[in-house]
């Protein structure tokens, strides 16, 4: 169970969960303090990312229509500020980068499709270079050439073992891919910080 405060942060949980990019993620992992003028402040991040390179990025959530208000814009300019000094990886992420459609909705559609307890990674690779020859195929067909294996495309697909097209509505007939390249991502969050 994660914690979160709102909507907005539960859309950015779906999306953690969903990328083969962030390996782990807490909430509310530390409390900075960071210079404003002459006082100092403190600030509490909504998550820190653990991504697959190793790295860790803070991350804030934050409706656009919020960030856009003058207060609050120079609050996060001065904890950016103070994060780059820092040399700490931070990133605010808003409703226009989290809410881009169809992609989370398809995503949520696959994470709750996923098997709870997922399989490793090399459980699924196991089970997927079996049938090498039979992609791209359906997530039907899919799902029927590894079920005996204990493997679901959908955990296939959180793992990155799998791939699909996230630019139109997902089902079971969406076409599926083996991806080409090593470390290959189906989807990014955020380009600038690579998860």
């Amino acid at each position: 169970m994660v914690h979160h405060e709102g909507l907005l942060e539960l859309d950015a949980i779906y999306l953690f969960e969903a990328s083969p990019l962030i390996t782990r993620f807490r909430e509310q992992p530390i409390t900075i303090q960071y210079p404003d003028g002459t006082r100092l402040r403190r600030y509490t991040p909504d998550f820190e990312l653990v991504l697959a390179t190793g790295e860790i990025v803070l991350v804030e959530i934050k409706p656009a229509r919020r960030l856009a208000s003058t207060d609050i814009r120079g609050t996060f300019d001065c904890i950016e500020k103070h994060m780059q000094r820092s040399s700490v990886q931070f990133e605010i992420l808003t409703d226009l980068v989290l809410r881009q459609e169809p992609r989370l909705t398809n995503l949520k559609w696959i994470y709750h499709r996923a098997a709870r307890v997922p399989p490793t990674n090399a459980a699924i690779e196991t089970a997927l270079s079996r049938y090498v020859d039979k992609f791209p195929t359906s997530i039907t067909t899919a799902s029927g050439l590894v079920v005996a294996a204990g493997i679901d495309p959908y955990s296939a697909l959180l793992a990155g073992q799998l791939l699909c097209k996230l630019d139109s509505a997902v089902d079971s007939n969406t076409t599926v891919t083996l991806p080409t390249e090593a470390h290959h991502d189906w989807f990014r969050i955020s380009e600038e910080h690579g998860f």
